[in-house]
């Protein structure tokens, strides 16, 4: 099983910038691709930006070209680069690592991201 740690969250004006950390555990070896999900009060948990193992990335249409994930392999850790936060951008972050072979998931257990306008 995949443990993931997060970290970097906090209270923002909008306009700022934010870096999300998530520090992997556990059976790393069976880590494919990573994610950022978020998810406001009353909506559901959307993807906001996916990166693969070899590095390909994949982002929400609300956040590209401001956000920007990076995968450090070597130290097994996923971030979330925020650039000019938005009120709209305010959430609860989660990090996932999908696992291989189709077996499924693991979530993160969520850092929360606040945009005052």
């Amino acid at each position: 099983q995949v443990q993931l740690l997060e970290s970097g969250g906090g209270l923002v004006q909008a306009g700022d910038s934010l870096r999300l950390s998530c520090a992997a555990s556990g059976s790393i070896s069976g880590i494919n691709a990573m994610g950022w999900y978020r998810q406001a009060p009353g909506k559901q948990r959307d993807m906001v930006a996916v990166v693969s193992s070899s590095g390909g990335t994949m982002y929400a249409d609300a956040v590209k070209g401001r956000f920007f994930i990076s995968r450090d392999n070597a130290k097994n850790t996923v971030f979330l680069q925020m650039n000019s936060l938005k009120a709209e951008d305010t959430a609860v972050y989660y990090c996932r690592a999908d696992r291989k072979y189709g077996l499924g998931y693991s979530w993160g257990q969520g850092t929360p991201v606040t945009v005052s306008s």
